[in-house]
């Protein structure tokens, strides 16, 4: 009969631990399941946001060095031979807006204002619209030099993230995060009307391709300090 009890309670205290653990382990896949999903949506925009720059920089890229005499018409100009502004007077038909798909390369097709589209069928080169909850990319050329950005006025956590990875993937001073959740925020140090702004309660990510001296008041650094060298 004592063995019996024994084993009786011997039994029981398995019986504890196996629901000891059992209920640790629920905490433990429960407790991060928001955590994974976060950084997993983090990383899918990481991922789509960095694709696109790749893409929208090697395309840019390429054609100056296809046409490295640009446009015999532009010689002399800020940040010469690369893209004008889309909207630019010069072009023959210029666009409404200076999204970054309405780009057109100068010297295609031949030195004159009528510049080739840069993102066409045509070209095999197809610019796939923005990452999600990000807007259109924009291009900018300039006093303070050539750069391309998009915003999101959407505050979720895992974008902020997202962004300040994806800030830390690129040299300093080649890329920016411009936080404008305190209100609107100047991108370059001209300050024009007609000049890229970070819209107020946004967040914006800036790729810089070429960086003009008077631009050194128009770099942000990063969000998380960092990047402490002067630019340009």
């Amino acid at each position: 009969m004592k063995r019996y009890k024994n084993q009786s309670g011997s039994a029981l205290v398995y019986i504890l631990i196996a629901i000891a653990l059992l209920a640790a382990l629920t905490v433990t896949f429960m407790q991060p399941s928001s955590q994974q999903a976060s950084s997993q949506r983090s990383f899918e925009a990481f991922t789509a946001l960095k694709t696109q720059i790749d893409f929208i920089r090697s395309s840019i890229q390429e054609c100056v060095l296809i046409y490295p005499g640009g446009d015999s018409g532009l010689i002399g100009t800020i940040n010469f031979p690369y893209p004008i502004n889309p909207s630019s007077s010069y072009l023959n038909s210029p666009d409404a807006n200076n999204q970054v798909r309405n780009a057109r390369c100068p010297g295609n097709p031949g030195n004159s204002n009528d510049h080739g589209d840069i993102f066409a069928s045509t070209q095999g080169k197809f610019l796939a619209p923005p990452p999600d909850l990000f807007e259109e990319f924009t291009y900018y050329s300039g006093t303070d030099g050539v750069f391309f950005y998009t915003q999101t006025d959407k505050t979720d956590a895992f974008l902020q993230t997202a962004m300040s990875k994806l800030d830390d993937e690129f040299s300093e001073c080649e890329a920016d995060v411009v936080d404008a959740s305190g209100g609107q925020i100047e991108m370059t140090s001209t300050a024009d009307a007609a000049d890229p702004k970070c819209p107020n309660n946004s967040t914006c990510f800036r790729v810089w391709m070429v960086i003009q001296p008077s631009a050194a008041g128009a770099y942000n650094g990063d969000t998380d300090g960092d990047e402490n060298g002067t630019c340009p």
